[in-house]
């Protein structure tokens, strides 16, 4: 049967499942593997866009709700700053006083990027980041994970219910054709970034 609806995922994994007292549970095998998901892979159609202006002599931007983590992070500066990553302990020895001026560098820490320095004006930023998978439900009814890999989501679901099947022998099997559909997706998607341009190097005059 095609899977590319939340309802055909639900009855597909209770066909393989074949289990009547688990079927209730289902949508929380879904909702796991999603987290699994979201862990395991990256690729373009996780990647979003977020531009948000800065508050002068603020040192703290929320990130996006949706966000794993980021690709790129840069002020829309004339000319163009790309911001350095940096870790917590070495931004609090650099940048944990009241220094501004043009940021350089951000730190993550929670649910927030911190500037350093600490930007002086109002300035544009932009991240581009990975993103979590919508998750299905009732009213979100599929997304691009489900509608390109319908394999990984039935074998990830399927997975989630170890605990309530254990020494099953169909398990390991799962795990393994998880494991492989991973793997050849995010090959896939990797040769598909590059795919149909050669690579070309640039110098300050521009490509070579």
């Amino acid at each position: 049967m095609a899977i590319g609806t939340y309802a055909e995922l639900q009855t597909a994994v209770a066909n393989w499942l074949d289990r009547d007292d688990l079927t209730d549970r289902i949508p929380e095998f879904i909702t796991l593997a999603e987290s699994r998901f979201n862990r395991l892979l990256r690729l373009r159609s996780m990647e979003a866009k977020y531009t948000a202006n800065t508050v002068a002599g603020q040192r703290n931007l929320a990130l996006p709700a949706n966000y794993i983590q980021m690709r790129n992070f840069q002020v829309n500066s004339n000319p163009l700053t790309t911001l350095s990553y940096v870790t917590p302990e070495i931004y609090d020895r650099l940048w944990g006083g009241s220094t501004s001026g043009i940021p350089k560098f951000y730190t993550i820490l929670a649910n927030e990027v911190s500037f350093g320095p600490i930007p002086a004006t109002v300035m544009e930023v932009e991240m581009l980041f990975y993103k979590k998978f919508d998750n299905l439900s009732v009213t979100t009814t599929t997304n691009t994970l489900l509608t390109d890999s319908p394999d990984i989501y039935l074998y990830g679901s399927m997975l989630e219910a170890e605990p309530f099947i254990m020494n099953d022998e169909r398990v390991p099997l799962w795990a393994a054709a998880l494991d492989r559909a991973v793997s050849d997706m995010q090959e896939q998607d990797n040769k598909d970034r590059h795919s149909g341009s050669a690579l070309r190097v640039m110098n300050t005059s521009g490509y070579m």
